[in-house]
């Protein structure tokens, strides 16, 4: 019987850290999930997101640059619904800096997962795996013109 158990054991052990160890890059819809974060009250619109490249108003003040990374449950979610929710935990967290700063956006917004940058076009980057996802962004505060 002991034999049998030992196999058993490292064999469930393997398949539950290759699971675990899943981290499959994704691309998800800047402009859909800020509609979710505000459709949702997660964001309450005194603070503009603009990614990197994205026309917004003019600049009146830099308030200074600022990073966020977040990771959320991802289990019984979708990919693409754990990223998002990551994603508004991060935006929420900008949200509350911006209004601490004075600042009415955060712009020039870009993925910084795992400290690189990534510029996509209407895209943040997310990792996502069996137990977790995560995003990381990092932009720039700023009193916009009305």
């Amino acid at each position: 019987m002991r034999s049998i158990l030992l196999p058993a054991l490292v064999l469930a052990a393997c398949a539950s850290s290759s699971a675990d160890a899943r981290n499959t890059r994704h691309e998800i819809d800047f402009a859909a999930t800020v509609e979710r974060g505000l459709r949702e009250g997660v964001l309450d619109g005194s603070v503009r997101f603009f990614l990197a490249g994205q026309a917004h108003p003019a600049v009146r003040q830099a308030l200074g640059n600022g990073a966020s990374s977040r990771k959320t449950n991802a289990a019984n979610k979708s990919d693409e619904e754990a990223c998002q929710w990551a994603a508004l935990t991060v935006l929420k967290a900008f949200q509350q800096q911006a209004k601490t700063r004075g600042a009415n956006a955060v712009v020039n917004l870009v993925s910084n997962y795992d400290r690189v940058e990534f510029r996509g076009e209407g895209t943040y980057e997310c990792r996502a795996g069996a137990i977790m996802a995560g995003v990381a962004l990092k932009g720039e505060y700023a009193l916009l013109a009305d």
